[in-house]
Parts: structure tokens; sequence; C-alpha cells
């Protein structure tokens, strides 16, 4: 029944020390042996991402929140802020905020940041990361976060360069922005445009705000146990946490085992 199995990483297929469990790896290589497609769906640019998902060899990984799409290792689809439109972020960032939020900007070959404090001394694994003040920085950007809890100052900043979409993380004080056409949900239909799939034929995992449409426009989408209480609304169906192997605990009873979901 289904051929696309979609996931989104932090908070779903990773548990929170970042790591994926052999039990997860067991049932994602039985997915695959079964002919089932793995796809990964992130905010993440993809060479950070990689640093988590090596071991689970996606055929697909949509990244940057959607800007981004790569099918078997090659780039089938970017959408980005020109550098122009990247640098009127920024400046409008450092406006509103009085130049204190930091920010980080993914391009296909980086991730920058003016961070205060070295990510790597809060997470060693987070790979690499390249230090800026931006006030060089010239380049398009497929994705920009911005460290801010106010909606205002986020629907400002979006609207300074229309064509711009937002969404803010449930688990940080920060929001994210990418170009209107950059959400997993419009990966996911070129994705599945390109590989010939409908909608029934795709089951998607999540649990924050940027995952609820993607969940909403596949066959089948599953909530994570720690999901926000947005995405179970959304969702089809809630398993059990990240923590817990959710995602592949839901794989194994439904899709291995009784090859048929609940009601």
């Amino acid at each position: 029944m289904y051929k696309l199995i979609i996931l989104d990483l932090d908070g779903t297929l990773l548990h929170t020390d970042k790591s994926i469990s052999p039990y997860t790896l067991h049932i994602l290589e039985k997915c695959k042996a079964r002919g089932i497609l793995i796809g990964i769906a992130t905010a993440r640019g993809e060479t950070n991402a990689k640093n988590f998902i090596s071991r689970v060899n996606p055929d697909i990984i949509i990244s940057s929140g959607g800007a981004l799409i790569s099918c078997r290792g090659k780039f089938v689809y970017a959408a980005a802020f020109s550098p122009e439109e990247t640098k009127r972020i920024i400046d409008t960032v450092g406006i509103l905020t009085n130049g204190q939020s930091e920010i980080t900007v993914d391009t296909r070959t980086g991730h920058y940041w003016n961070y205060k404090t070295d990510p790597h001394e809060i997470y060693p694994d987070w790979g690499e990361v390249i230090y800026t003040d931006y006030k060089d920085f010239h380049g398009e950007a497929l994705k920009i976060c911005v460290e801010t809890t106010d909606r205002k100052t986020a629907e400002k900043i979006a609207e300074s360069i229309g064509d711009c979409d937002f969404a803010r993380f449930s688990d940080g004080d920060w929001y994210k922005f990418t170009k209107a056409s950059a959400t997993k949900a419009n990966a996911l239909r070129k994705v599945s445009g390109m590989l010939h799939l409908t909608p029934d034929e795709i089951i998607s995992f999540g649990d924050d705000y940027a995952d609820m449409e993607m969940l909403q426009i596949c066959g089948r989408g599953v909530a994570m146990g720690n999901a926000i209480e947005e995405v179970k609304q959304a969702a089809d169906a809630i398993t059990d946490s990240n923590d817990n192997d959710g995602a592949a605990k839901y794989l194994e009873k439904y899709i291995l085992e009784k090859n048929e979901l609940p009601i």
C-alpha cells in the first residue's frame, strides 16, 4: 500500500540525544527490503542532517524546511532567497532586534551563525558551523532562522521581502524563514510528482508546526507522542514518543506485520 515513508528528524526519528536506535534502523531496513522508499524531511540543512542519518541512507532528503530536495544523492529542487533578499532580511532583523538576535543561514555549502556561545559546546555532534557577523555576508540563503519569540517581529521580517513563509519552532525561541513555496508539504508534493506517487501511497511522521500540512496531505499522517497538540489534532494517528521509537513501532505494527492501518 505505502511506497514512501517520510520522517521528520528532530523530535521524530532522532531521540532527544540525537541518536537513532538499532531497533529503528532495523525496522527501516525491513521496510526498504519490502521496496518502500525512505525519505527525511527536516528543517536542518542537508549537510548538517547527514551527520545524523548516514546509517539510514535515505532515498530522499527534504532539507532546510523544504527549500532543498535531493533524490538518490542528486539535487532536484531548490528555492532560495536571492543575495539581495538575504541581506534585506538580515538587515531587518538587526533593526527590529537592535542587533541582539542570533541568526543562522543555510546555503547549499554551509551553515552560518553569529552565535554567542559555540554550539559545539552544547551539541558536540552538531556538525560544521561557520561563524560570521554577517557584515560581509553575500550569497543565496535556502533558510534563515532568527532568535525571537515575538510573532509580530517575525511577521515584519517576512514582510520585508514578501514571498516568504515563516514558522516558529516549538522547542526554542526561534522562527524559520524560507521562500513561500519552500515548505515540507510543497517539497513532498514535488517528490510525489517526480516519483509518480499518489498521496495515498505516502505515510509521514512529525511533531512540530512545520510538519502539520505534510501530515495532512499524505495518505496517513502520524504524530509522535511528544508532538505539540496542534500536530496531534492534525494527524490521522498518534504513536509513541521519539525517545520510545514511536515511528518504528508504528511501522512495524501496521506496515510490516498487519499490513493494514487502524480506522
